[in-house]
């Protein structure tokens, strides 16, 4: 079903949402989602760190709040901090998990492997596994951005019992994505096959300016880099370290290769099975160059979701609507 709705945060403006049951009941629902928090001088105010060993890692994250547990996964080159606009209000209802996967931010950065096996979707997705059990919750639901979207998508394909929600945010498929190149996606994507190259090309020659490379990747067409905050910015580029580069480029290596092996043989075959949310940025290149609703529906049994008015970084630049969103999408 397809409705017009005159959406809240743009007056006489009409955007186009497709709808799937239970997405439908939320929109003609009159329950509010509880009020943002403000933001604090402290990113995660009552979280507690953590440091867990997996089977193939360390892990840095915070824990908080309260309900059923949720994990949060960032994308590139961002750490756990991407949520701290939205996870203490989340906590509120849940018992929020933010971590950083590994290779980025302060987690730890192990050999990735003759093919790049150690940073595929599934083993960063297996920390998530191991993580979530350590903290005691054997089922779970899960919101990725960018990167830990498509961590999320590996683990609600290879771990059906496991995963009770998803949501995308400002993605879709990897094996869609790659199929399917277009000019223009490839000129806004070209670091998916720059740091792809054998190392140490790329890396050499990205870290030869950390703190340039940083605020070029970070300042989106028409958004601009102040939507992060001078205390968030500074953390992503603490945490842009030569080792952290080298682990990156194993990511993009293995996304190219193992990853998108293992998402051809899955394509048509295996389902992302529990409810999925997909929200994308109608300024980010994903509303620029797909159809996100229509192509996740090769790939999910249960989607819903809709274009929110922000860039490639959703729960930073708008995390009032986000918030909303993922509050209702979980709590239904």
């Amino acid at each position: 079903m397809e409705i017009y709705f005159i959406a809240p945060w743009r007056e006489l403006e009409k955007i186009q949402v497709t709808i799937a049951s239970p997405w439908k009941a939320r929109l003609m629902s009159n329950t509010a989602a509880p009020p943002l928090l403000p933001e604090t001088d402290d990113f995660f105010p009552g979280f507690e760190r953590k440091r867990i060993r997996t089977s193939g890692a360390e892990i840095n994250l915070v824990v908080g709040g309260s309900g059923p547990p949720l994990a949060l996964i960032h994308g590139n080159p961002l750490t756990h901090v991407s949520w701290w606009k939205i996870a203490p209000s989340l906590a509120r209802d849940f018992t929020v998990v933010a971590l950083d996967l590994r290779g980025y931010g302060d987690s730890s950065k192990p050999e990735g492997g003759e093919a790049h096996e150690a940073y595929s979707f599934r083993a960063m997705g297996q920390d998530v596994v191991e993580v979530m059990a350590a903290l005691g919750h054997d089922h779970f639901s899960v919101i990725g951005h960018d990167r830990g979207a498509r961590v999320a998508y590996r683990l609600a394909v290879d771990q059906p019992g496991l995963i009770e929600k998803v949501a995308f945010l400002d993605i879709v498929p990897t094996h869609h994505v790659l199929s399917e190149v277009t000019v223009g996606w490839a000129q806004e994507s070209y670091h998916w096959f720059f740091m792809s190259q054998k190392a140490p090309f790329p890396e050499d020659l990205l870290c030869r300016d950390l703190d340039y490379y940083m605020r070029y990747k970070l300042n989106k067409k028409g958004v601009g880099i102040e939507i992060f905050g001078e205390k968030a910015l500074a953390e992503y580029i603490r945490c842009c370290t030569p080792e952290a580069i080298h682990a990156v480029c194993e990511d993009y290596r293995a996304t190219l290769g193992i990853d998108f092996e293992m998402d051809s043989k899955d394509f048509g075959n295996r389902f992302v099975e529990c409810p999925a949310l997909v929200l994308w940025g109608d300024n980010s290149h994903v509303g620029r160059h797909f159809t996100p609703i229509e192509t996740w529906r090769r790939y999910a049994h249960d989607v819903r979701g809709e274009a929110i008015p922000t860039g490639h970084y959703p729960a930073e630049h708008r995390p009032d609507i986000v918030y909303d969103r993922l509050w209702h999408f979980l709590k239904d």
